[in-house]
């Protein structure tokens, strides 16, 4: 048996999440946000593995930029978001221009959303895998007034409301614990989206977003369609939205996510 392989199996026996508590581990801390930070980081580190090679996760240096965790095993990255209650449409995150170089590089993070109680009881955990974070996600923040002590400093939030159900995967929902095999299934079921640019990869998962939204297996050219105008706010530039949609059916065809039936017909592959 390969290293590699051994050591995952070993890995295997304390990454699984086995408890929603986060306080598992002695913080001496008396600042609540600094509680929260440490307890979150900690349970992770503790808890989560890898969808991928199912490896447990390593904290990285403190201050690393857009990456909180690696994965032990093949070194996958991953930022983690925190908060108190559920999070909403938006998430908010650091740098614009530094989101924007890592997303434009290919080299952004799998994103971590761990909701939690005011009893510090972990509620929800997402995991949105970094196919997803696409440059339209990525919403520029007005810049910090000249009083503030950054001034002028440019933030950013990331619009999850793009980002379709396959491109959302619960480790933990609603306090209920997903099995691995759900994780894994999931995790690769869109993992052909990882063989496209950028570019490409965004129009697929925005059309991948909108199908969902028709909350139904089975779908035609002329549902898909009456998008077309929340897909032009998403794609200003683009004034041909019907072909474009029409390019990313094929391309979701071709790559087994949805069936043609004909006729402008189509359903989604379960």
């Amino acid at each position: 048996m390969k290293l590699r392989q051994v050591f995952q199996k070993l890995t295997l026996t304390y990454c699984l999440v086995n408890s929603l508590d986060l306080r598992t581990s002695l913080v001496s801390y008396k600042s609540a946000s600094q509680l929260a930070r440490v307890y979150t980081e900690n349970w992770v580190a503790d808890n989560v593995y890898c969808p991928d090679c199912l490896s447990g996760l390593k904290k990285t240096k403190n201050n690393t930029r857009v990456l909180d965790f690696i994965c032990r095993g093949c070194e996958l990255p991953f930022e983690l978001k925190s908060k108190r209650g559920k999070f909403g449409k938006t998430i908010p995150d650091g740098a614009y221009t530094s989101m924007i170089q890592v997303v434009r590089s290919g080299e952004q993070p799998n994103f971590l959303l761990l909701s939690y109680s005011p009893q510090l009881l972990v509620e929800s955990l997402t995991l949105i895998p970094k196919r997803f974070i696409v440059e339209e996600m990525v919403i520029k923040r007005p810049p910090l007034s000249q009083t503030a002590r950054r001034a002028g400093w440019v933030g950013c939030n990331l619009n999850l409301s793009i980002v379709p159900d396959d491109g959302k995967i619960y480790y933990v929902k609603d306090k209920v614990i997903y099995q691995r095999k759900n994780i894994t299934t999931k995790w690769k079921a869109t993992s052909f989206l990882d063989s496209f640019e950028p570019s490409s990869r965004t129009w697929l998962t925005v059309t991948m977003a909108y199908v969902r939204k028709l909350d139904r297996t089975t779908f035609t050219l002329p549902d898909l369609y009456e998008f077309v105008p929340d897909m032009q706010a998403v794609f200003p530039e683009n004034k041909n939205i019907k072909p474009k949609i029409r390019q990313q059916l094929q391309v979701l065809r071709d790559n087994g996510w949805l069936i043609f039936l004909g006729e402008g017909v189509y359903r989604i592959k379960e």
